[in-house]
């Protein structure tokens, strides 16, 4: 036992002493600085551009790398971006629309004979496309206080008159039906005439005597006769007069003040209670005509 005690002792003594010389003989060891060997020379000639190769490959990979991480966030910022811009058109062109529909219907508000009537805005839903415009649906009806009979202007003129009306919709006969005869004057010359629906849009102003001054460009306004109709709507302007072949009076053309083709809102006057004319059918029978068909819309 005493012997393996002492042999151990050696051991870790022995081994102390390596390390003690290991040491010492690395920190007294100098590298040599003298010029490399042909071999060393031929090794590092070779090597070295594979090595300046790769590094460069390397940089230029992280390069494209980069960029092509750059131009993926770019197109996905436009595309960001394209869809940003197109909302923002589409509410710019929504707040127009807004801004077109309040100038019109603050006109239609200042519009027209506020002790006489009432008034009703109410927006074209619908219209009879066999008959070009001629019959117009709203959506107000008599929930909304609009009655049959009741005269339909814009801020640009007449439009026409209510012939039947539900809890929340008006069927209108525009001027543009031939069965709707609005008594007229010529603005100008206070010539009396009656105006009747033709073909394309426009109306035909009828018994104008040959030996009446008007002219192309005279305005017609409603003459307020009837019942139906307030005096002074604006109604259309003549376009074109001709001399009949037969007959004592002049066949005259009119464009109507209004351009059904463009209709989005008009205003229903309903008169006031106790200020309403009462109508009789045998006196106007021009203007109060129901039509000879039943329109369908």
């Amino acid at each position: 036992m005493k012997l393996i005690q002492e042999s151990s002792k050696t051991k870790i003594v022995n081994n102390l002493i390596v390390g003690v010389l290991a040491i010492y003989g690395i920190s007294q060891k100098q590298f040599n600085l003298g010029e490399p060997s042909l071999f060393h020379q031929i090794v590092t000639e070779v090597i070295s551009p594979v090595q300046e190769g790769l590094a460069s490959s390397k940089k230029n990979l992280s390069s494209l790398w980069d960029n092509y991480l750059s131009i993926v966030n770019t197109s996905k910022e436009n595309t960001v971006l394209k869809k940003q811009i197109s909302r923002l058109e589409s509410d710019l062109t929504f707040m127009e629309e807004m801004r077109k529909e309040n100038l019109r219907l603050k006109r239609l508000l200042n519009f027209s004979d506020e002790k006489e009537h009432t008034r009703v805005l109410a927006q074209v839903v619908g219209w009879d496309s066999a008959n070009e415009f001629k019959v117009i649906r709203l959506n107000k009806g008599t929930r909304h206080g609009i009655k049959p009979m009741s005269p339909v202007i814009t801020d640009h003129g007449l439009v026409g008159y209510v012939y039947r009306a539900t809890d929340n919709y008006a069927d209108v006969l525009t001027i543009l039906d031939q069965n709707n005869r609005v008594d007229v004057v010529v603005e100008r010359t206070r010539t009396h005439g009656i105006i009747e629906g033709v073909l394309n849009f426009k109306c035909a102003l009828k018994y104008i005597m040959r030996n009446e001054q008007v002219e192309v460009g005279d305005k017609l306004i409603t003459a307020g006769v009837g019942g139906i109709y307030p005096k002074g709507i604006k109604v259309g302007m003549i376009t074109s007069i001709a001399k009949e072949n037969f007959g004592m009076t002049l066949s005259i053309e009119v464009v109507p003040s209004v351009d059904f083709d463009k209709l989005e809102e008009v205003l229903v006057l309903t008169p006031v209670e106790g200020v309403q004319a009462s109508i009789d059918p045998a006196a106007a029978p021009a203007q109060v005509a129901a039509p000879a068909q039943e329109k369908k819309i």
